[in-house]
């Protein structure tokens, strides 16, 4: 449930579950968005000719998850579920975002995202270098029918 307050909340303090289970940490989530495409519209009889704006499909962007590698394979099993048409296709999963408050509480988050009928499109893995010294990241793009707020 969200809770309203007068200062906005830390973006750094969040924690995903994927069907009710933290499998795997991310550094940034981005892509949280909803949109209704309007469908213009004018009756052939008006006279005014002006055009309408009906509300048309929902459309939802691919959520972004990133992350440092560590060896984990769960998203690359999944991802691989969804390349190969595992038992069902594609293969689902509720994925939820929750923004924590500074008390870090888990079962009073601040806010929630939650990503309906979800499956990873895409796996980016990491750009390597010998000159640096950042950590390896990859990147997983979610698509999903559904976002709700809470």
């Amino acid at each position: 449930m969200a809770t309203p307050r007068p200062n906005p909340y830390s973006n750094f303090n969040f924690i995903v579950e994927i069907d009710n289970e933290e499998v795997v940490g991310f550094s940034e989530v981005s892509g949280l968005d909803s949109e209704t495409v309007p469908i213009e519209y004018r009756e052939g009889s008006d006279p005014t000719s002006a055009m309408r704006q009906l509300g048309g499909t929902e459309k939802y962007s691919p959520v972004i998850f990133k992350r440092g590698i560590t060896g984990s394979l769960y998203l690359w099993e999944w991802r691989k579920e969804a390349r190969d048409g595992g038992t069902t296709f594609p293969p689902t999963k509720t994925v939820v975002i929750k923004l924590l408050n500074e008390k870090h509480d888990r079962n009073a988050p601040a806010m929630t995202w939650t990503l309906t009928n979800a499956w990873p499109t895409k796996i980016t893995g990491p750009t390597l270098s010998a000159k640096g010294n950042e950590f390896a990241v990859e990147q997983v793009d979610i698509v999903h029918d559904r976002l709700d707020i809470s």
